[in-house]
């Protein structure tokens, strides 16, 4: 008896664990991707920035 109590409550948290593990891998993901992207644009309106500050103006 006691062993079917055990694996019934293994069998019905390792859906939920699986399923919170996936989720948090997809969120970890995207929010990297997210800072990649941002870190990407800053360099790039700083290069932006850069170059328009150095050209000569008339």
């Amino acid at each position: 008896m006691i062993e079917d109590f055990w694996a019934n409550a293994i069998f019905s948290v390792t859906p939920t664990i699986l399923i919170g593990l996936i989720f948090w891998f997809a969120m970890r993901a995207i929010l990297r991707a997210d800072r990649n992207e941002r870190s990407s644009l800053a360099r790039y309106e700083q290069e932006e920035r850069e170059r328009r500050n150095s050209t000569p103006h008339e």
